[in-house]
């Protein structure tokens, strides 16, 4: 009973935060995105990282393009690969943008012959996607778990990164749930 009241609450929340998202334009989007950057490339935990994952942003989400553009020019990037049998996630170092391809829901990763794979250990920060967060840190995403797998198994430091519209009073959890380090929207860093 418990936990049908916890999927009915965070598919609400989903759909809430999905809808502001689509609402916004793309120049909000862009501009916001940036304002982001801004802080993210700022963090000690950023300039100290040798070896950062980034999610590469779709659909609406903070859009982490020219970010990686960017830091492909002075870190060690890994990119995520998506294996929908069990909802887990691989890494592959990412050297050049223009080796990525559209794959899996229809997100760019890493193109089958530029594949290296890079082990969880080796990373030192995750940039995180996600629906919604609440300041306690907590995370939703998309449902399907990926991320909240590759939370568990890390000693990583994670930072979410959201529009101030996808900051939510509280996110009904579940044991699984796994919350981020740090979270950076345009308007505030929160740790």
């Amino acid at each position: 009973m418990i936990y049908l009241l916890i999927v009915n609450m965070k598919e609400e929340i989903r759909k809430e935060i999905k809808e502001k998202r689509i609402k916004q334009t793309k120049e909000e989007n862009r501009k916001k995105s940036k304002e982001i950057k801004e802080k993210l490339f700022g963090l000690k935990e950023y300039k100290d990282a040798r070896v950062v994952l980034f999610y590469v942003s779709y659909n609406g989400e903070v859009f982490t393009h020219e970010m990686i553009k960017e830091a492909l020019k002075e870190k060690k990037l890994v990119i995520p690969i998506s294996n929908k049998e069990d909802c887990t996630l691989t890494f592959s170092e990412l050297k050049n943008w223009n080796d990525l391809e559209i794959s899996s829901y229809s997100i760019l990763e890493p193109e089958k012959e530029s594949i290296k794979e890079i082990s969880i250990d080796e990373i030192d920060l995750i940039i995180v996607p996600g629906v919604a967060f609440d300041k306690m840190k907590n995370r939703m995403g998309h449902g399907k778990g990926y991320y909240d797998k590759l939370l568990e198994k890390t000693q990583a430091i994670t930072v979410g990164l959201a529009f101030q519209f996808q900051l939510v009073e509280k996110i009904p959890t579940e044991p699984h749930d796994k919350p981020v380090d740090i979270i950076i929207t345009e308007k505030q860093i929160i740790y």
